[in-house]
């Protein structure tokens, strides 16, 4: 028997804030390296050099630039989305008629959330501003784009926003997220099903009863088919975020054609490799963490 839908939206939302935390705290280090990239490509020879480069100046504070954000928006991010791709999914099911105990197709899943994602992109989109400008701070400095010196806290960031923008500035690049979120989470949740599926088709079990390596691995590979298809539009919006701390305020269409005609296509997928070396332990953790803790919260809350 489903739970109450007002407990199933609670269950969702702890639980994807449970996977939210785990997934900064597993993959923050190559997140900054692939924003630092992303937004300035010309300053570095690769992954390494970057990762390398912010190590020697900052140390591992360096790293972890941004983290408070990058916590406050996978929290914000991901139990929003799984609260709302739970919903969805509900939604779904009265469309076609379904009971709202029925499993539903690995396909159908993948719509859900991709309808997800746009309720998401609203609690992620403030937060993520924040934690780009703030891991890209020491290159904005570097090429004299804002003066050096400036405090580089969080709070600062919110200050800066607020007093030059208001409280819309939180949303510069929000069409670009939502442009960015809707195909990559029809793919994130579509192959993660898809390989949850075949995992329990190959070892002979339910979907829930593939154990933790395969559902880590699905996990790591839902994330690899989103960031491959999402990655030129995720550099548009990083450069969008944080150039605009220099006064540059472009839409989605002006700054890509931009990139593309001064700097060609190649700086579109800068960072890649560190966002691709990240996403299996940090999605791996995501969903390892989310489905551990809907699962204990199902047993414990289920029958409410």
């Amino acid at each position: 028997m489903a739970p109450h839908p007002v407990v199933q939206a609670i269950i969702d939302l702890s639980a994807g804030a449970i996977g939210g935390t785990a997934c900064v705290f597993s993959g923050q280090p190559f997140d900054t390296a692939k924003v630092k990239m992303q937004t300035f490509p010309s300053m570095y020879r690769g992954f390494l050099h970057c990762f390398m480069s912010t190590y020697r100046q900052m140390g591992l504070r360096g790293l972890y630039q941004g983290a408070t954000p990058a916590l406050i928006a996978n929290i914000a991010e991901n139990a929003v989305l799984f609260m709302s791709y739970g919903f969805c999914q509900d939604v779904l099911r009265r469309i076609t008629g379904m009971d709202r105990a029925v499993e539903l197709s690995d396909l159908q899943k993948a719509c859900s959330g991709s309808l997800a994602s746009i309720f998401s992109s609203l609690a992620l989109c403030p937060t993520e501003l924040v934690k780009c400008r703030l891991q890209a701070m020491h290159e904005m400095e570097a090429s004299g784009k804002i003066p050096s010196g400036q405090k580089s806290s969080v709070w600062s960031v919110v200050r800066t926003v607020l007093r030059k923008d208001g409280p819309l500035g939180f949303y510069q690049g929000l069409t670009t997220t939502i442009v960015r979120e809707v195909p990559g989470y029809f793919c994130f949740f579509g192959a993660y099903e898809l390989c949850r599926t075949t995992f329990a088709q190959h070892l002979s079990t339910e979907k829930d009863g593939i154990g933790v390596v395969p559902l880590m691995f699905s996990g790591g590979f839902g994330g690899a088919c989103l960031w491959l298809v999402i990655y030129p539009i995720d550099c548009v919006k990083s450069r969008i975020q944080v150039h605009s701390l220099a006064g540059r305020q472009q839409g989605f269409i002006k700054t890509l054609m931009g990139i593309i005609r001064t700097e060609g296509v190649a700086p579109l997928y800068s960072g890649l490799t560190p966002t691709m070396i990240r996403t299996f332990p940090a999605n791996g953790a995501l969903f390892l963490a989310y489905e551990l803790s809907r699962k204990a919260m199902m047993q414990k809350f289920g029958d409410v």
